[in-house]
C-alpha cells in the first residue's frame, strides 16, 4: 500500500520565509515545510568537543496543513538566560510551550531545548516563531556571553516565617533549618494502583533565605490541558521555568511536570504561587 503524496505545499511557504527571515525546505512526502536557525553565535562544547550546529544545535520550526489551517511544531536551542525570555515571547505570541529539557551532559555553556507548537494561521504562527528568535537575539545582544546566575544572592542561614506561607497557600508546611515546604497531592493510577502525594504525584514549593530576600523552588503537577495556563501565570508573576517534562509513563490520567525557581519577598512569592494554583484549578 503506497502512501499518498500531496501535489505540493498547501501551507503559505513564501509568507513563512518572509516573516521568519529564514529559507525553508519542503518535504513533499510528508507535506511539511521547515525553517531552521543554527546556533553558531556562541561556541558550544560537549564532552570537551566543540560541537557544530549540524550535530543537534539548530533551532527549527516545521509547518504542515491541518484541515483549513496550519500546525506548527518546533524545537528551540537556548542558553539558560534565554529560556524564560524566549518562553514569554512564545506564550505572548499565542504559541504553546510543550517541553523544556537538556539533550546533553557536560555541555559548556549549558544548553536547553524548548519545544513549541501551535495551530492556526501560517502567518500568525511564523510571527510567533520570529518573536521567539528575536527575543533570543535581544538577550545575546545585551550580554554576548550567557549568564551564570539569575542574579541576587540568597541569605544564609534561612529564617522563613512558616505561618505566613501556611496562611497564603492554605497548607500545613514542613519546616527545617528555617526553610519551609508545602505540598499538594494529585490523584492518578499506575497499572490500576492508586498513586498520589507520597508517590510523587504532587505540586510542591520550598522557601529558603529570609522573608525579605527569599528563593522558592518547586514542581507543578499538571494535566496536559493545564500546562499552558500554569506557564502563562508563572511567567506573568516573574517566576522562572527551569524544566518541563514527564515523571512517569502509563499513568492515568497523564501528568506533565514543570520545575520553577523564583526570587523575591517570601510572601509575594507565595502569593504568586497561590494565583497560579487558583488559575490551574479553574481550567476545565
Amino acid at each position: 500500500m503506497q502512501m499518498a503524496v500531496a501535489a505540493g505545499p498547501t501551507v503559505d511557504t513564501a509568507t513563512i520565509e518572509s516573516v521568519t527571515g529564514l529559507k525553508g525546505n519542503y518535504n513533499k512526502t510528508e507535506n511539511v515545510f521547515k525553517v531552521s536557525k543554527p546556533r553558531d553565535d556562541v561556541k558550544i562544547s560537549v564532552d570537551r568537543w566543540t560541537m557544530p550546529p549540524f550535530m543537534g544545535l539548530t533551532s527549527w520550526a516545521a509547518f504542515t496543513p491541518m484541515g483549513g489551517s496550519t500546525m506548527m511544531m518546533g524545537d528551540t536551542v537556548l542558553f539558560e538566560d534565554e529560556v524564560n525570555p524566549a518562553m514569554s515571547a512564545a506564550l505572548e505570541a499565542g504559541l504553546e510551550v510543550t517541553a523544556l529539557h537538556n539533550h546533553f551532559f557536560f555541555d559548556q555553556p549549558k544548553v536547553y531545548f524548548m519545544h513549541i507548537g501551535g495551530m492556526g494561521d501560517a502567518r500568525q504562527l511564523a510571527t510567533g516563531v520570529k518573536a521567539v528568535y528575536d527575543r533570543v537575539a535581544q538577550v545575546r545582544a545585551s550580554q554576548p556571553k550567557p549568564a551564570k546566575a539569575f542574579g541576587g544572592s540568597i541569605p544564609t542561614p534561612s529564617s522563613i516565617t512558616a505561618a505566613r506561607i501556611e496562611e497564603i497557600l492554605g497548607a500545613k508546611p514542613q519546616v527545617k533549618d528555617g526553610m519551609v515546604k508545602v505540598s499538594f497531592g494529585r490523584e492518578a493510577k499506575m497499572y490500576g494502583t492508586p498513586v498520589g502525594n507520597e508517590m510523587g504525584v504532587n505540586t510542591w514549593a520550598a522557601f529558603a533565605g529570609t522573608d525579605e530576600r527569599a528563593v522558592v523552588d518547586g514542581d507543578f503537577a499538571m494535566r496536559e490541558e493545564e500546562l499552558q495556563t500554569v506557564l502563562k501565570v508563572l511567567r506573568r508573576e516573574g517566576i522562572n521555568i527551569v524544566a518541563i517534562h514527564n515523571h512517569m509513563t502509563h499513568e492515568e490520567p497523564r501528568y506533565v511536570f514543570l520545575h520553577y525557581w523564583g526570587k523575591g519577598k517570601a510572601a509575594e512569592l507565595a502569593q504568586s504561587l497561590k494565583r497560579t494554583l487558583d488559575a490551574q484549578k479553574a481550567v476545565k
